[in-house]
C-alpha cells in the first residue's frame, strides 16, 4: 500500500458568479500560472496542492465550481463535504458583489454548519475599472463575521495568503484528530457520484 504523503486532507470549495476569476485564482495558487483564455468551468473541476502549516503536511483538495445557474444542482452537492468555502466576486462588476448574499444563503442551505468561509474581491489590479470599493467588501465581511481579502490572480496579490489563511482557520478547529475523520472519506464518496467534469 502506498505510504500517505500528508497528515490531513482539507476540502475547499470556490464559489461565486461566472467570470469572477475562480479558476484563475485556483491556477495561480496551484500552478503559479495565469491564463487569460480560460473557458467557463463546466460543472466542477478540482486541483490538489500540498502545503505545510504548523508542522503538518496538509493536502488541499480545491474544488472549482461553475457559476452559471444551470449547473447549480450539480455544484450544491459539493457544499456538503467542504471544510472551507471561498466566495469570490469581481470588484469591476457590481452585480457579482450584489449576488454575495445569494451565495451566502446557498452556503447556509447546503454546507456544514461549521464550515470556514472567506470572501474575496478579485481583480483588484484593475483599479481603473473598479465598481466596488474595498470598504464595501470589508463591511459585508464584518456583517457576516467572515474574513475578507482583495485578490488578483493576474498580479498575484493575496492569492497564497487567502488559501493559507483559510487552511489555517480549518486547522485551528481540527487539533490532533485522525486524518481519516477529516473529510478524507467524504471526498472519495463525492468523486464516485459522477465524473470530475460533469459535462
Amino acid at each position: 500500500m502506498a505510504k500517505k504523503t500528508y497528515d490531513l486532507l482539507f476540502k475547499l470549495l470556490l464559489i461565486g458568479d461566472s467570470g469572477v476569476g475562480k479558476t484563475c485564482l485556483l491556477f495561480r495558487f496551484s500552478d503559479d500560472a495565469f491564463n487569460t483564455t480560460f473557458i467557463s468551468t463546466i460543472g466542477i473541476d478540482f486541483k490538489i496542492k500540498t502545503v505545510e502549516l504548523a508542522g503538518k503536511k496538509i493536502k488541499l483538495q480545491i474544488w472549482d465550481t461553475a457559476g452559471q445557474e444551470r449547473f447549480h444542482t450539480i455544484t450544491t452537492s459539493y457544499y456538503r463535504g467542504a471544510m472551507g468555502i471561498m466566495l469570490v466576486y469581481d470588484i469591476t462588476n457590481a452585480r457579482t458583489f450584489d449576488n454575495i448574499s445569494k451565495w451566502l444563503r446557498n452556503i447556509d442551505e447546503h454546507a456544514n454548519e461549521d464550515v470556514e468561509k472567506m470572501i474575496l474581491g478579485n481583480k483588484c489590479d484593475m483599479e481603473d475599472k473598479r465598481q466596488i470599493s474595498k470598504e464595501k467588501g470589508e463591511v459585508i465581511g464584518r456583517e457576516h463575521n467572515i474574513p475578507f481579502l482583495e485578490t488578483s490572480a493576474k498580479a498575484n496579490i493575496n492569492v497564497e495568503k487567502a488559501f493559507m489563511d483559510l487552511a489555517a482557520a480549518i486547522l485551528k478547529k481540527t487539533p490532533g484528530r485522525d486524518p481519516q475523520q477529516l473529510g478524507g472519506l467524504d471526498v472519495h464518496k463525492t468523486q464516485d457520484t459522477g465524473s470530475r467534469r460533469c459535462c
